[in-house]
């Protein structure tokens, strides 16, 4: 089974915007990973996430704000022959960017970075109470460095 490399940015964000979770992973200063799914919004290059004030995921961008988001989607199970466990493969599409988070503290951002967040799960139109946005923490990512792969595409068949 092949795996495919993409670079077309067009193709990127297709796959950024088929999920509904993202995968962000952290590292503290000791070099401890921390790995937390979360909710997303994208545009225009950046990743917009949204958390409360403060917890392990804070204090740890605090001290190393460098994270790294995987996006998975379109899994499959498929297999090259079928008595052959060894030949078994999760088919799938996925994207991991590197970037640095930078909290977003002017209310009217916070409001616009929430939209775009909730633009990915829903065509619907949201008001925000000023107590949830003053109470969220917004985290935006430029994106630096973008891989995007194919797993499993197509082959002659068995």
């Amino acid at each position: 089974m092949k795996t495919l490399v993409h670079t077309e940015k067009e193709h990127i964000e297709e796959i950024i915007r088929s999920c509904d979770v993202c995968f962000v992973g952290l590292a503290d200063t000791d070099g401890t990973p921390y790995v937390i799914p979360m909710n997303f919004g994208y545009r225009d290059g950046v990743i917009y996430l949204h958390s409360a004030q403060e917890g392990r995921s804070i204090s740890i961008l605090e001290r190393n704000p460098k994270i790294c988001i995987t996006f998975s989607t379109d899994h499959d199970l498929v297999f090259q022959h079928p008595e052959v466990a060894c030949s078994y493969r999760m088919r799938s599409k996925s994207v991991i960017a590197w970037g640095e988070v930078r909290f977003e503290e002017d209310f009217d951002k916070k409001t616009e970075a929430l939209d775009i967040i909730m633009k990915q799960y829903s065509d619907k139109e949201f008001r925000y109470s000023d107590p949830a946005v003053k109470n969220v923490k917004i985290w935006l990512v430029d994106l630096d460095e973008v891989t995007c792969k194919e797993f499993g595409a197509p082959h002659k068949k068995y």
